[in-house]
């Protein structure tokens, strides 16, 4: 039943606009399909409704039958990301107050009488515990403290210092995954754009002291909530979709997230539907985006903002839930009628995602003018160790329980299996260069260093990472292409680190100019196509070897083929260039160079 507006602290705000878009040309100059688009969205931003009291609270929750849903806590500011220590003690996360609090339940009666905070740093957000290990992650910063007995932490350590500004996405996630490596989610600093950073708009991967950083998926818009499925040992996560496509697009997408699988944004949404504001790079159609990206396993509807995630691993929910997947929907701003403000479940069936359904409802209200007020927006979930499912409400400051009074399943918890989501990597130690019997040599040189000289701090990641001039002679005539492959054989992991990789360089072209962009096709020379580094991204990416190494060796190789195309897709991998090279190298040669890292404040210097 709708409640009076007088239950709330104001009236809902009902404000419609009106966009219209019109699309960038396609990317070869034609005008095709998606040039031309008029698209309407909504503005309708729900104002919150206070019920002092809890049972009735509690009471307009809609939640499966045998389920029961209280009131843990009140009050608690801006409460967003939880997390439940093997102890059972419970932390949250809240993002305007900077901190992390830990809750107290002090009769075990499974509401928690009081907090404290643990851990403060501006813009703290996500949190991941590990056994007695807490990582905790801001905009910019991973952090990483003991769980002292008491469930205070110890001092934080900072172990990443380095990630990309937020923009419009600042909110970062962290998890550990059954590899026992860092996952980050880092989100997009707009709507819809082409990213400076590479790392924006991604999962990222790193080893528990921070080090070693890759991109572990890219095409991720901003998603929060992610997991691994404890039967199939899967990653998943729930990306919130592009805005401004109208009230129905984009769906919020459930993906199977893969090491080196690209998800579509900003240029391909959903189920391999094309954004009409956007163009992808020079040289990159739509539909070659669409195929490069990988579409999501369901869609869920437009503008609900999914949240936290967890797997339901216990036995006190009924058999059919164990396994599933919940997700706080923290609602939309944009949307009429507005979506979200629930709990959603993806029901999960032989291992695979079956649907996404609701499962707990009657956070948003329709008032009795036809407005909409919410009780909370839903940030955080986690499972408590009784098995009930915690709720963090980020806008009225509410942590809610649900648990099951019926007869639950039966069975052990299941553990997390290995992860398939990981692509094996076949290389060895061998450089490029030892994989192929060349024939006659190729002179390479640089005007930023000489043979076995230093690199310049200008060429490395943590200077201006521009890609330093090359030339090369002494080619084959009957040359109809050729290839660069940059590499660190020092690197401890992946062996060879590959920095660069540039392949269908026309015959006639002897050299590539400093700071070359990092596009899948470059412009200069034209036409010629480049790989995926170690690091995940396209393009050149600067030495950055471990201070404690040392100097390490860097081998900028040339190789000479006989055909003019070499057939792999810009962004490809090593393997798949080199495996495309078998057969075609007439010719090769390298310049070697060294680079070590400097101290900080040498750094800062150049």
């Amino acid at each position: 039943m709708p409640i009076p507006m007088s239950s709330a602290r104001a009236g809902a705000a009902l404000l419609t606009t009106a966009l219209a878009g019109a699309a960038l040309a396609q990317p070869q100059g034609e005008v095709g399909e998606y040039s031309d688009a008029t698209i309407s969205n909504s503005v309708l931003q729900p104002e919150p409704i206070t019920v002092s009291d809890d049972s009735e609270l509690a009471s307009l929750i809609r939640v499966p039958e045998g389920f029961e849903v209280s009131v843990a806590a009140r009050d608690l500011g801006n409460t967003r990301i939880l997390a439940v220590h093997d102890s059972g003690t419970v932390y949250a996360t809240r993002r305007s107050e900077s901190d992390v609090i830990r809750l107290i339940d002090e009769d075990g009666d499974g509401r928690f009488e009081a907090h404290e905070t643990v851990a403060a740093r501006p813009g703290l957000h996500g949190i991941a515990l590990d056994g007695d290990t807490a990582y905790l992650v801001t905009v910019t910063d991973v952090y990483t403290a003991p769980v002292n007995e008491d469930g205070s932490f110890g001092t934080l350590e900072r172990i990443i210092d380095d990630l990309p500004e937020g923009g419009q996405h600042p909110n970062r996630m962290v998890a550990v995954g059954p590899d026992g490596m860092l996952y980050i989610s880092v989100g997009s600093t707009c709507n819809a754009c082409d990213e400076t950073s590479p790392e924006n708009a991604t999962l990222l991967r790193a080893k528990p002291d921070g080090s070693s950083r890759s991109i572990f998926a890219s095409g991720l818009r901003n998603t929060i909530g992610f997991g691994w499925d404890p039967s199939s040992g899967r990653l998943y996560g729930a990306d919130h979709g592009t805005d401004w496509l109208g009230d129905e697009e984009q769906q919020e997408e459930f993906n199977l997230i893969e090491q080196g699988t690209k998800y579509g944004w900003p240029y391909v949404y959903d189920f391999s539907n094309f954004n009409p504001q956007d163009a992808p790079p020079e040289g990159i159609s739509l539909e070659q985006w669409a195929a490069q990206s990988r579409e999501p396993e369901l869609g869920y509807t437009a503008h609900a903002a999914p949240m936290q995630m967890v797997f339901h691993s216990g036995t006190s929910f009924p058999e059919e839930y164990r396994g599933d997947a919940f997700i706080a929907m923290r609602g939309s701003w944009n949307r009429r009628p507005p979506s979200g403000y629930e709990v959603t479940r993806l029901d999960f069936q032989d291992g695979e995602p079956a649907s996404w359904d609701h499962f707990a409802e009657g956070f948003l209200i329709e008032t009795e003018a036809g407005g909409y007020g919410f009780l909370s927006r839903l940030a955080g979930i986690a499972e408590d160790r009784d098995g009930s499912l915690l709720l963090a409400d980020d806008a009225n400051g509410i942590i809610w329980r649900i648990s099951y009074s019926g007869e639950a399943g039966a069975g052990e918890t299941a553990e997390t299996a290995s992860v398939p989501n990981l692509v094996p990597d076949p290389r060895t130690d061998d450089l490029a260069m030892a994989k192929f019997d060349a024939g006659a040599g190729i002179s390479v040189s640089s005007e930023s260093f000489a043979a076995g000289e230093a690199i310049p701090f200008s060429h490395a990641a943590e200077g201006h990472d521009a890609s330093p001039p090359l030339s090369w002679a002494d080619a084959p005539e009957e040359a109809a292409s050729f290839v660069l492959i940059a590499e660190d054989p020092d690197a401890a992991e992946p062996k060879p680190f590959v920095h660069w990789i540039v392949y269908d360089i026309p015959a006639d072209t002897t050299s590539l100019a400093e700071g070359r962009p990092t596009a899948p096709v470059l412009p200069d020379p034209e036409g010629a196509k480049q790989g995926t580094n170690s690091r995940g991204q396209i393009g050149y990416h600067g030495p950055r070897p471990p201070r404690e190494d040392g100097p390490h060796s860097y081998h900028f190789q040339i190789f000479a083929l006989d055909v003019d195309q070499l057939g792999p897709e810009p962004g490809a991998t090593r393997e798949e260039v080199l495996s495309a090279m078998e057969g075609h190298v007439i010719a090769a040669g390298e310049l070697t160079g060294s680079y070590e890292r400097p101290a900080p404040e040498e750094a800062q210097g150049n």
